[in-house]
């Protein structure tokens, strides 16, 4: 099979397990206090010293992420030339009130793509119940309530920017295509990573039966997709020929600000390695509360308001009470 210039396919490896995964043994936990103490006194003294910078007299307002522009500083247009192709792109994006992150995502992206010649809609998942950030759910909610003139979906991260023009948003043909590759993102080296911004179609989409709901806080719902991608016996493919590295992308999450929900409770912690065999498109359950088309500088958006629901005798770690 012939592939694409910019797509190379990827060998599927064994999820990698964390220091702490598994037995903790004796040894990992004397290792682990060597760290913790050796840190804690670079970091007394460098306090002491002065040399570590603190923010006593600086301002404590929420640090703003830095003034984007779309490529080439073009305003965003309302274009969607059917020219472009008989293909259009669904990016949904799974998100809570990250809303300075969402005002300079939405002009962002549309212009990037329209640039590309990518007809797409860009879908704002709002989840607006009660319960723990659910991306993976909100994911499934988009794949469903996306418009039917859709035939393919990014699942994309608010607060990933592309920087580097010549990443494949396209339609992808010849199997999943995980545009923040790890070779790429900022952030997540790992060979199993396929977190950020994945592109599938809604074929292979519903043929992992979407993800898994049991997912509740942040994290670990983009490895168990990982094993979802396996099992459906689909090629995963990668971006070739970007020779920006890490500067790939622009990671606009403010950390030290915004904190993730990373607590892990009752059995979530046994739970969130394991493989769900039957959740995901078949047994999500939402309310859409409304459903709204704005426009932010100039690109058009659709906002989903969401509730999600939860089955707490099975994944009682939706609540943190």
């Amino acid at each position: 099979m012939m592939y694409s210039s910019r797509r190379k396919p990827v060998l599927y490896f064994k999820e990698e397990r964390s220091f702490l995964s598994g037995k903790c043994t004796i040894y990992k936990l004397f290792g682990l206090c060597m760290v913790l103490l050796l840190v804690s006194l670079m970091w007394l003294q460098l306090g002491c010293s002065g040399e570590l910078s603190t923010n006593v007299r600086g301002d404590r307002r929420p640090p703003q992420p830095p003034p984007l522009c779309p490529p080439d500083g073009g305003q965003a247009s309302a274009a969607d030339d059917p020219s472009w192709g008989p293909h259009k792109l669904a990016l949904i994006v799974p998100f809570r009130e990250r809303f300075d992150e969402l005002m300079a995502f939405v002009p962002f992206m549309h212009t990037f793509l329209n640039k590309k010649k990518i007809r797409h809609n860009i879908v704002v998942i709002n989840q607006v119940d009660h319960y723990r950030f659910n991306r993976a759910s909100l994911i499934n909610v988009g794949f469903l309530e996306s418009s039917n003139d859709t035939d393919y979906l990014a699942m994309h991260d608010v607060d990933l920017l592309p920087l580097n023009e010549a990443l494949d948003y396209g339609f992808p043909v010849e199997g999943p295509f995980h545009v923040a590759s790890p070779e790429l993102h900022p952030l997540y080296h790992y060979k199993t990573y396929v977190g950020g911004i994945l592109l599938l179609t809604k074929k292979h989409y519903r043929a992992c039966n979407g993800m898994s709901n049991r997912f509740w806080g942040w994290g670990r719902e983009d490895d168990e997709f990982y094993r979802r991608l396996r099992k459906a016996e689909l090629q995963l493919f990668r971006p070739s020929g970007i020779t920006t590295g890490y500067k790939t992308f622009l990671h606009i999450h403010d950390s030290a600000w915004r904190k993730r929900d990373q607590k892990r409770v009752a059995s979530q912690k046994q739970e969130q390695f394991k493989v769900d065999p039957e959740g995901g498109l078949t047994n999500i359950r939402y309310q859409v509360e409304s459903r709204q088309e704005l426009t932010i500088s100039g690109a058009p958006c659709t906002v989903i308001n969401a509730k999600l629901e939860c089955d707490q005798d099975r994944t009682p770690w939706c609540l943190l009470a």
